[in-house]
């Protein structure tokens, strides 16, 4: 079924990028362009991924903000925590 009528990605499509590692909705978007465009199948994706565990998602939660960086600042240069689609404005 589809999931991306944008640009013709299927529920497969995504779970085979979720089971490579991207367990976002802007990773998948990075991997296959799956919600860049309308945005209807963001909430889609979000389901097929769920709420299960994320290599990824624990490492940014678990680094600590460096001394003197303000609240919210990335721990280490060049490097930015996971933002989903529908949290920015």
């Amino acid at each position: 079924m589809y999931v991306c009528s944008c640009f013709g990605i299927t529920e497969d499509q995504v779970k085979k990028h979720a089971d490579g590692g991207a367990c976002t909705p802007r990773q998948i978007a990075s991997a296959c362009k799956a919600g860049t465009d309308c945005g209807g199948c963001v909430r889609r994706i979000q389901a097929l991924l769920g709420r299960g565990d994320c290599p990824r998602r624990e490492l940014v939660e678990s680094r600590t903000e460096p001394a003197g960086a303000p609240a919210g600042a990335p721990a280490a240069l060049g490097v930015t925590p996971d933002v989903r689609l529908s949290d920015a404005a």
